[in-house]
């Protein structure tokens, strides 16, 4: 042990600070490499170009379709191009550009079917890179005493399978950025990140949340407007010149958002399947969902404020995003890759993560079963509604179990194993061992 102390006091400091994330590293290759060997058949077998076989192979991937569909196979930049306002790119705009770069990378390529797979293969490649940096960064995160709780960020069945889905990983690296840059108090740096992130997909804006509450009790608030102030000018700074030269291309993404009806994944299309009274309103639709959302948040702020000890952040951060999970229109398979990271820096316990992900595996495949089951002649291959309703069912129980052990976790701070040994909020950053300044019920004794 000696000879190993001195060898390591012999490194030099940034070796010391990068080794001990290389095997978390390896292993986020390992499951980007698989992740990549589970498209096999549609990447090599041709399955993308048949209806049916994407979806009995379970080898979908919007990647694909999406360079043609949204034209950026005839050379259509992204919000700008003179196209239907059905075929303008409906993500934010970072991915819109991430799009457009990727599309004239491959645009020497002369055959067009060659063209779309290296725009697959590209796309790819730069979500495998956010794929491990997302889970170096996760793990640093978590601190050195749980660092390899960042393994399932890597390797976890859900992460494997939906990882190339779509664009997912891409925000997931800025939102734990982010959340990195806060722990260390870079705080125009989290902001940035921040900003950028809710530019590429919507849901790290319930970040926000969860540093307000507990901006609220610890009166934090320099560091808070610092990063929001970053935030905010950082997300104006990459929107406002597609908004003001292409409104309408840049305005698809929300258009479609609060137009779109309920969608394969979310309870809402159980409901509106089942026919339930008010809640399988489609009419209400978007009133229920924000209600119901508002409800969860303003919930997950009282708990938030009223904990007799301060929630540690990554704890707030799960629920207020679980909670848009849940209420959300659509919950895609591949939604899973933003909930990983936060579900474990909450609470790293294995046994109910294994439970969801069992979840999530089951939804994973139920839903291109279903899928394949509403195409007329194929019904034999597929799955019917109560199948595929008792996996939408399961997966959303075992989130609200998750939410229900992180809750406890709160209310009974000696259950949170990551506050064991004097530690408090290792992800924090100004609110690790910030004292009270608002609270609305005594302190735990």
């Amino acid at each position: 042990m000696t000879g190993l102390a001195r060898t390591r006091d012999s490194l030099p400091e940034w070796r010391v600070r990068v080794l001990p994330y290389v095997p978390l590293a390896m292993f986020a290759v390992l499951g980007a490499v698989l992740a990549y060997l589970w498209k096999w058949p549609c990447r090599f077998g041709g399955a993308w170009n048949d209806g049916t076989l994407q979806f009995t192979n379970f080898c979908y991937t919007d990647i694909y379709p999406l360079y043609y569909d949204r034209r950026l196979s005839e050379g259509q930049v992204p919000y700008f191009a003179d196209v239907p306002f059905d075929k303008h790119v409906e993500y934010p705009v970072v991915l819109g550009w991430v799009m457009e770069v990727i599309s004239r990378l491959v645009s020497p390529i002369t055959d067009v079917t060659a063209r779309a797979e290296a725009f697959y293969d590209l796309t790819v490649l730069l979500m495998a890179v956010c794929l491990i940096v997302g889970v170096v960064i996760m793990a640093m995160l978590a601190g050195p005493e749980r660092r390899w709780d960042a393994l399932w960020y890597a390797l976890a069945p859900g992460v494997i399978l939906g990882a190339y889905i779509n664009w997912d990983l891409a925000a997931g690296v800025l939102a734990l950025g982010a959340m990195l840059a806060w722990a260390r108090r870079r705080l125009v740096l989290s902001g940035v990140l921040l900003g950028l992130a809710i530019a590429t997909k919507f849901y790290p804006l319930m970040f926000i949340g969860a540093l307000f509450v507990l901006t609220v009790r610890t009166a934090r608030w320099g560091p808070f407007l610092k990063t929001m102030g970053a935030a905010v000018g950082t997300w104006l700074a990459v929107n406002l010149p597609v908004m003001i030269f292409a409104f309408e291309g840049w305005s698809r993404f929300y258009v479609f958002s609060q137009e779109r009806g309920a969608d394969w994944g979310s309870l809402w299309f159980f409901f509106q399947q089942r026919q339930w009274p008010i809640l399988g309103d489609p009419d209400s639709l978007s009133f229920l969902g924000v209600t119901s959302l508002a409800l969860l948040c303003l919930g997950i702020a009282l708990l938030g404020v009223m904990a007799p000890t301060r929630p540690r952040l990554m704890q707030l951060c799960f629920l207020t995003l679980a909670s848009f999970m849940l209420t959300n229109k659509v919950w895609s398979p591949q939604f899973v890759l933003w909930l990983v990271p936060f579900a474990v820096l909450a609470r790293p316990n294995w046994r109910a993560l294994a439970l969801w992900q069992a979840a999530e595996v089951w939804y994973f495949f139920a839903i291109w079963l279903y899928l394949v089951g509403l195409q007329p002649g194929n019904e034999h291959l597929g799955i019917g509604d109560t199948a595929y309703f008792i996996a939408v069912w399961a997966r959303a129980v075992t989130v609200m179990i998750m939410m229900g052990f992180v809750v406890r976790d709160i209310l009974r701070p000696d259950k949170d194993v990551v506050r064991r040994d004097d530690v408090d909020d290792p992800s924090g950053g100004v609110f690790d061992r910030a004292p009270d300044r608002f609270r609305m019920l005594p302190a735990a004794s």
